[in-house]
């Protein structure tokens, strides 16, 4: 985007560009193309939901740099991607959305202000209590793209490592999978290539663990891997380690908690992006010890 595009247009855009760490208005486009062309409910709660953060980073007059760059954007965007991918659109749901999007919006300002990186961690919590109360208390149906087949005509390595891309803002199409691959890469050609190693390297680790073949060409075991592997990317030799470590480790928490079968994660809408939470925080004490090792030499 050029300077004469209006600042809250690229705010927005930045924002849906930030749920996989890009801040850039043509990424965050092309994510929404992406997510209208696989439903359009979902495309409509991507857009209200980060312009809801947006706005409301506004009204509580927080940073206006941290606006700008779309950080009230992005988990509010995942908050109403989720709850339209995950029930039959009503009035209730879509109040929610908005309502979930202001709440992700505060809770990452109050991570924010902090200085505690959270990533994706304000989506997750209100997510999953939303999620919980709405199949405590009602009886929504599933939306349709939930019910709908997985389109796995074309079970190769490379569509099972761009369909990674793809579930991480719950599209199951090749083609939105490939676009959000194309979206990070014109922001970022090493992230987007280190989030397509990533995703195959998780695809590999769950095959070891004997995961369902479908879930893994769905791309539900990459995901988290590919948003690990973007977060850690660099030019560095140490970015590839690190890179490795958080993949491994996110995949491995995404397994675990699977194999488990918490009911009330199931309750609550999945394990979401929280193997990618949980992996990256494990791994940022090593990349500090790493900045801090070549800031010195």
């Amino acid at each position: 985007m050029n300077n004469q595009t209006p600042p809250f247009l690229t705010a927005v855009l930045n924002g849906i560009g930030q749920i996989m760490l890009q801040e850039n208005a043509w990424t965050g486009l092309l994510f929404l193309i992406g997510i209208f062309y696989g439903d359009v409910q979902m495309g409509l709660a991507a857009l209200a939901g980060t312009v809801t953060g947006t706005l409301t980073a506004r009204l509580l007059g927080y940073d206006d740099k941290e606006i700008r760059m779309g950080l009230y954007g992005f988990s509010p965007a995942l908050v109403g991607v989720a709850l339209t991918f995950l029930f039959a659109a009503n009035g209730i749901v879509w109040v929610l959305v908005i309502a979930g999007a202001a709440m992700a919006a505060v809770l990452q300002h109050f991570f924010i202000v902090r200085k505690v990186p959270v990533f994706t961690f304000p989506f997750i919590v209100v997510t999953w209590a939303l999620v919980f109360l709405l199949h405590k208390f009602t009886g929504y149906p599933p939306s349709s793209s939930l019910l709908a087949p997985a389109d796995l005509s074309d079970p190769s390595d490379f569509t099972t490592s761009t369909n990674g891309f793809g579930e991480v803002i719950f599209q199951g199409s090749f083609f939105a999978g490939l676009l959000f691959f194309v979206a990070v890469f014109v922001s970022n050609p090493v992230a987007a290539l280190y989030g397509l190693a990533g995703s195959i390297l998780a695809a590999a680790i769950s095959v070891r663990f004997s995961e369902p073949m479908p879930q893994i060409r769905m791309g539900l075991f990459s995901f988290n891997a590919v948003l690990c592997a973007i977060t850690f990317s660099g030019t560095r030799r140490i970015d590839g380690v690190l890179v490795l470590i958080a993949v491994v480790l996110a995949t491995l928490i995404d397994i675990f908690l699977l194999k488990s079968d918490f009911s009330i994660l199931t309750r609550a809408g999945g394990v979401l992006t929280f193997p990618f939470v949980l992996g990256s925080w494990l791994t940022l004490p090593l990349k500090k010890l790493a900045d801090r090792h070549f800031a010195a030499s």
